[in-house]
């Protein structure tokens, strides 16, 4: 078993966030960290992953541990993906271009969102630049204007994307306080580049007191969406569609009744409702919920490769990850997100190895147990 070199300066994951903290424009930080309201859903969508135990199996041979995955039958190295974030190229010129050359080096999965600041082409042509195994799958919102949200969806598949993700949990945006405060708007030189005209690319000139991007999504964005959206979706593209923003046991099955090949328990990365639960303090439910009629995915709060080993044990087919993206490409552009990705992909190896599992297909619920509550009272 060989583990990378990592950075000197970046040994976990909380080393990149500094980094960006510090080169990164105030608003720009604000806006990619913060939550909703008063953040308690932020903050409680990592502590989840502290209150679950791992249990290890010894004397197992874990001289070597095979990481490879699949998503929707598209194999992946890990179950590691990256998800979709919006208006990359604040945090680095090159943006989502080189978030997805990345991921095509670590040969995993990108999910593309819709506010991105490189048009879909450009993201693929990234992908496909050289040697690598990267897949590409495209996020989407429902726009108010449904022919322009059609376009979208055809655009992504005409240039090879792989499925879409239809966002259900923003029929508005959720209160950013940060974001209120700082007026939060796209810096002059960028747009959404999936959109021709100034009002759907995010670049007018002002949004008065409030998040601009609150604005925006009150404008653009539909709040009629319901569950016929996703039939009519269905009926309108050939790629499999994965429902991004589930939480419940009871959505979950209206999900799968109504034909949908996988859903992404998220809650926005905390960043719409606060107060909701943490996304793996949901996931066992999801899971038992769709009775494998669909693959199901977790994001949130993922850090640590003992994170992704606890969700694969509750049942996750693979886990997305946000903010360590754009922390890493802040930090150092593709480079930056390439180390993000090998460090998770160490600690993952790792943590399998010592909790005695070989491969993915090892991981098992009994190696995970729920810490019992004691009270400090």
């Amino acid at each position: 078993m060989s583990v990378s070199v990592m950075s000197a300066h970046h040994v976990c994951m909380s080393d990149f966030e500094e980094e960006a903290r510090r080169v990164l424009p105030k608003a720009v930080y604000d806006y990619y960290r913060s939550g909703a309201d008063q953040q308690q859903t932020l903050s409680d969508n990592t502590a989840a992953f502290n209150r679950w135990h791992l249990l290890p199996r010894v004397l197992r041979d874990v001289s070597r541990v095979d990481l490879t995955s699949s998503l929707l039958g598209q194999p992946l190295s890990m179950p590691v993906c990256v998800g979709a974030t919006a208006m990359q190229r604040m945090a680095h010129p090159d943006g989502e271009t080189a978030t997805a050359r990345a991921c095509q080096k670590a040969g995993t999965g990108m999910m593309l969102s819709s506010w991105a600041t490189s048009t879909i082409e450009e993201v693929m042509s990234a992908m496909t630049s050289s040697h690598g195994n990267g897949i590409l799958w495209m996020q989407l919102y429902i726009y108010k204007d449904r022919e322009l949200t059609l376009s979208l969806v055809r655009r992504a598949e005409e240039a090879g994307y792989k499925a879409i993700f239809v966002t259900v949990d923003t029929p508005y945006l959720g209160r950013r306080w940060d974001d209120v405060r700082n007026r939060f708007k796209l810096p002059s030189h960028l747009s959404m580049s999936n959109f021709s005209t100034a009002t759907l690319a995010f670049s007018e000139g002002s949004y008065g007191n409030d998040s601009g991007l609150a604005v925006y999504v009150a404008k653009a964005i539909d709040p009629t969406l319901s569950w016929d959206d996703i039939t009519w979706l269905k009926k309108h593209t050939r790629l499999p569609v994965i429902v991004k923003g589930i939480l419940t046991g009871e959505d979950a099955i209206q999900a799968v009744n109504h034909g949908v090949d996988g859903v992404l328990v998220s809650n926005h990365g905390a960043r719409q409702l606060d107060g909701v639960p943490a996304t793996l303090d949901v996931l066992e439910e999801v899971v038992t919920a769709v009775q494998g009629r669909c693959e199901v995915y977790l994001d949130g709060g993922v850090r640590r490769g003992t994170d992704v080993l606890k969700a694969l044990a509750l049942g996750a087919q693979a886990v997305f990850i946000g903010r360590p993206v754009l922390w890493g490409l802040a930090c150092q552009g593709d480079t930056g997100v390439s180390e993000v990705l090998d460090l998770l992909r160490d600690e993952l190896q790792l943590a399998m190895a010592l909790a005695g599992c070989r491969s993915v297909s090892e991981i098992r619920r009994s190696m995970v147990r729920r810490k019992a509550f004691t009270s400090r009272i």
